[in-house]
């Protein structure tokens, strides 16, 4: 393999590594800029589960950004159901398992809603989820009037957003102040992403698909083993994983392996890159446009219960700009503006490069308004980023 090979490699991938370029880029700015506090396993921690509510609003707006259309609502929505599971346990003494419930079967009537209005009625998606966004901040507004923030002291609620998978695991002197239940699951991790990198190479072989050379493969999958055992050390060396993540984690696997494995999967991305070929081959636009909110409501409540979480309380500016950092993380993770286009893991690394700029640049002092800037510019050049290679392409 030489290095002329290498480039070529990249460029014809550029869509697929140009994320992962840019997170590690980000990550080794930051981590020079603040003398090493950013790759810290306290802030490494910390920033995984302030990624948590962001990532998993990117995954539901990765499928309606790729059925082009969007949603704005989300981000009130997610404060919203936040504040009534506050309520339910609060004022109305319920417990913690019926309040979380409730709350999931409210959002996936909310994206239901949101569904009727775009593929029944036919009002476009930017305009029906605006009338959302206006009537979830004002409902947010509403609940929490008389008492403004209401404070959640139910243990096991707050521990989804601020609690670590114990260490099961006996004492082991070599590993003494190490978290070893994280090491295991890293090196589980490590092995499970190897195993399907190389069987999905072996398909694609048997099939005639076109695959990269296999030194360039291994080198590939070294990459990624080599980050992902470092995350695993950087986490283990703190208190280990995060609650969080592991839901985070969970919602990535099971949506990439709908979005990727299965009918619906496909039948998504056939809706995404030619909704009136879609329909002429049976498939039902208006049943996945329904499947597709539904589901954004669905992972909306479980964002909004990690956020209420991880404050321990419901406030009445709670879910503010989350839409907006949901999609800029989901277009920096690789989904195209033209619909068709985008994976879950994109938005996952997305969500890690967007919250990894917004953690950096809180750690060096900039202030908020140049933030702004920053994260605006970078989400105009994720946007330009697609149109470009989406041109070159063709």
């Amino acid at each position: 393999m030489t290095f002329k090979d290498l480039q070529t490699e990249v460029r014809r991938n550029i869509r697929e590594y140009g994320m992962y370029i840019a997170l590690f880029v980000i990550m080794a700015i930051f981590t020079i800029t603040t003398k090493g506090v950013f790759i810290s396993s306290r802030n490494i921690a910390n920033l995984m589960n302030q990624t948590g509510y962001i990532a998993v609003l990117a995954v539901g707006m990765t499928l309606v950004i790729i059925i082009r259309h969007i949603d704005l609502s989300v981000g009130f929505l997610a404060g919203f159901l936040g504040a009534i599971a506050a309520i339910s346990m609060v004022s109305w003494g319920w417990s913690v398992y019926s309040s979380l419930a409730l709350v999931l079967v409210l959002g996936v009537l909310a994206g239901l809603l949101t569904a009727l209005l775009v593929a029944t009625v036919g009002i476009p998606s930017f305009v029906a989820t605006l009338a959302g966004w206006l009537i979830y901040r004002g409902a947010l507004l509403m609940v929490t009037r008389e008492t403004g923030t209401i404070i959640i002291p139910n243990e096991i609620f707050n521990t989804i957003g601020n609690g670590y998978v114990p260490d099961i695991l006996g004492r082991i002197p070599v590993l003494e102040g190490v978290h070893k239940l994280t090491l295991l699951l890293g090196a589980i991790t490590i092995v499970w992403s190897n195993f399907s990198a190389f069987k999905s190479r072996k398909s694609k072989v048997a099939y005639n698909f076109e695959v990269m050379p296999m030194d360039m493969f291994v080198l590939k999958q070294l990459v990624i083993a080599i980050i992902l055992g470092c995350i695993t050390w950087v986490l283990a060396g703190y208190s280990g994983i995060s609650w969080t993540l592991v839901i985070v984690l969970a919602v990535v696997f099971i949506y990439d392996f709908v979005s990727t494995q299965t009918v619906l999967g496909r039948h998504i991305y056939a809706v995404g890159g030619n909704p009136e070929a879609a329909e002429l081959s049976g498939i039902s636009v208006k049943k996945i446009t329904y499947i597709v909110f539904g589901s954004m409501g669905f992972l909306t409540a479980i964002s909004g219960i990690l956020f209420a979480s991880r404050l321990q309380s419901a406030t009445t500016t709670g879910g503010t700009l989350f839409e907006m950092d949901a999609i800029a993380s989901a277009y920096i993770g690789g989904v195209s503006a033209a619909g068709g286009v985008g994976k879950i893991t994109g938005s996952l690394v997305g969500a890690l490069v967007y919250m990894s700029m917004t953690s950096g640049m809180n750690l060096m002092g900039i202030d908020i308004s140049s933030q702004y800037i920053v994260r605006g510019a970078v989400l105009a050049g994720a946007v330009i980023f697609d149109v470009t290679t989406r041109r070159g392409s063709k």
